[in-house]
């Protein structure tokens, strides 16, 4: 039996190296010397902590280019060249894409492609992350799977875009991999609540717009997603007419308010095969188009006002879009703000979470999924898990 002051050093050592390893994947152009002051670590431990970083192939430095300025710049903490990857894999409603991502959130490798919603996907998807763990061996430590629907544990238990009902992702994992799945409006919240608009903040609610309407609650960089992970399903709660039905099963939905369905409702057209294409097209033409203009604000009123009604259930800081919940906002901004005010407790009216747009466009459900990869490894566990694969 080891002794006890032996263990707890130990456990001092590696709660040192997460934090550094923790500060830059979060931050990637971070210095030694900044992480230390970040992290209140004396110069020596931040040099003996990075030694030991880049002993164990974990991080490394390096020289930024030279400016022509006096003095020399301080090298960057960056990602080994053989350090641990995330595999992310993102199944959108028409594309997909398969990516590694090394600490700090730099894609490496990307493939993408197209699909029409057949669950052969699945094995489609299985061979590129077969033939990325093929090529990069022990170093690929997860699989981070970002999926249009929603999601229980490893299953997408119902995406009405891909016309998908309890598709188990299991096999996409290699023996051994730990496998990841989430919401991708989910992971888009994650994103931004830890490199996006809501970096600042300590409760984040994110929405987005697609096929319907998503988001998630985040607080203190964690997301709110219950207990099997399907948290965040804002789009079916019942802010809507409730003699609709949705594809969910539910009446009333929310998301049949808002998407490409309920402006072709409003102009008096059929339920379009792709919302998502039909929504772009009719918020493209609102400015020549009074009725599809009146399509647009009706859509986005109603997103003001389950937002409000959010914001009183959830009380966040901030509120993020991303989307076409932007374009909506960009295009109706007036309904969609009278919809939000007019939803509001009297006393939050005064001084309401501003809603701020995502930066991070189309690219935030994958940085949240590498975001999750890298939660599995930044632990002691997965460091330890890191040390014996390398052994």
């Amino acid at each position: 039996m080891q002794p006890k002051t032996a263990h707890s050093a130990r456990a001092l050592r590696s709660q040192g190296a997460l934090a550094v390893l923790r500060h830059v994947h979060a931050h990637p152009s971070a210095t030694r010397a900044d992480a230390a002051r970040a992290l209140g670590l004396s110069s020596g431990s931040a040099t003996e902590i990075t030694s030991r970083l880049k002993a164990a192939r974990l991080a490394e430095e390096t020289a930024p280019p030279r400016t022509g300025g006096r003095g020399r710049p301080s090298p960057a903490l960056t990602a080994h060249p053989d350090g641990p990857l995330g595999c992310v894999v993102d199944i959108g409603h028409e594309e997909w894409r398969v990516a590694c991502v090394e600490l700090g959130g730099r894609v490496i490798t990307e493939d993408t492609g197209r699909h029409s919603g057949s669950s052969r996907l699945v094995g489609t998807l299985a061979a590129h992350v077969a033939a990325l763990h093929a090529h990069y061996g022990r170093r690929v430590r997860a699989v981070s799977v970002c999926a249009a629907g929603t999601v229980s544990r490893t299953t997408i238990v119902q995406a009405s875009g891909l016309g998908w009902r309890d598709v188990d992702l299991g096999p996409l994992t290699p023996p051994g991999i730990p496998l990841l799945v989430g919401n991708n409006a989910t992971l888009a919240g994650l994103a931004d609540a830890r490199r996006g608009a809501g970096a600042a903040a300590r409760a984040v609610l994110h929405l987005t717009v697609e096929v319907g309407v998503g988001g998630i609650l985040v607080v203190d960089g964690r997301p709110v997603d219950g207990a099997t992970g399907a948290g965040g399903e804002f789009g079916h709660m019942p802010f809507g007419d409730p003699a609709l039905e949705c594809p969910c099963g539910a009446r009333g939905c929310w998301d049949l308010e808002i998407d490409g369905r309920a402006m072709a409702r409003a102009l008096d057209r059929p339920p379009p095969p792709d919302p998502r294409t039909a929504a772009g097209e009719i918020i493209a033409s609102a400015p020549s188009d009074p009725a599809a203009r009146d399509a647009v604000a009706r859509a986005a009123h109603a997103l003001g006002r389950g937002m409000g009604a959010l914001v009183n259930g959830l009380d966040p800081d901030v509120v993020t879009l991303s989307g076409l919940a932007l374009d909506l906002a960009a295009t109706a901004p007036a309904p969609l703000e009278e919809g939000y005010t007019s939803a509001l407790m009297r006393y939050r009216r005064a001084a309401p979470p501003p809603v701020l747009p995502s930066p991070l466009g189309p690219q935030g459900p994958l940085i949240g999924a590498a975001d999750a990869a890298f939660d599995v490894l930044l632990t002691e566990e997965g460091l330890d898990a890191w040390s014996r694969a390398q052994a």
